[in-house]
């Protein structure tokens, strides 16, 4: 019985190792909300001041910026995979969300973008701002974390808000869209992860 009882304290101990190790992982440190909000809100913001200011030909040049963001993220994901200890169910469900967003802004690119025309340009930038909101959303829903679920719906209020306005200024909705989506939020989640990681650290 003695052993048996040993047995059993083991087993859970391990469980209880592996549900700990799955908490602190706090694989959700921000990093790629602020890298993807920092850089779309570059690429908007220069493309305002460079179509509209400046009347430079060229100015949708600048968003290919996001190759290079891209590259970042994925040696950045390589590097976590590495570290990576326990993979949990929030973080494969989380995979998908963004995997989805990413084949739909895709889609929305190749297909919608050909559709309408370099002249209606302005309604490929509503419908970008209302595919931001899903997966902040979910995102926020899935983590249980408020400030991406306030910046899911501010996404979707700002396309509401971009029928309302010249279309030349539809691409800083784009700016502030992110910046209540994804930077906000990536700097509260740092800090979250820090104060989290800190604490595992004293324990």
């Amino acid at each position: 019985m003695d052993e048996e009882n040993i047995s059993q304290q083991q087993s859970l101990a391990i469980i209880e190792s592996m549900i700990n190790k799955a908490k602190n992982q706090f694989s959700e440190n921000g990093f790629t909300y602020l890298l993807w909000g920092w850089v779309i809100l570059v690429c908007s913001v220069s493309q305002f001041i460079l179509q509209y200011l400046m009347h430079y030909p060229r100015h949708y040049l600048v968003w290919m910026l996001t190759w290079l963001a891209a590259l970042v993220q994925v040696i950045d994901s390589v590097k976590g995979k590495k570290k990576k200890l326990v993979k949990t169910y929030t973080d494969q469900i989380m995979g998908f969300v963004w995997l989805a967003f990413v084949v739909m802004m895709l889609l929305t690119g190749l297909l919608v973008g050909k559709a309408l025309g370099p002249g209606q340009v302005y309604v490929g930038n509503i419908i970008i701002l209302i595919l931001y909101g899903m997966p902040t959303l979910l995102s926020g829903i899935i983590l249980k974390f408020k400030p991406l679920v306030i910046g899911g719906t501010g996404c979707w209020i700002l396309a509401i808000l971009a029928n309302f306005i010249p279309h030349e200024f539809i691409v800083l909705l784009i700016a502030a869209a992110v910046i209540i989506a994804w930077i906000i939020p990536g700097f509260l989640l740092r800090s979250r992860y820090k104060r989290q990681y800190f604490a595992a650290a004293i324990k």
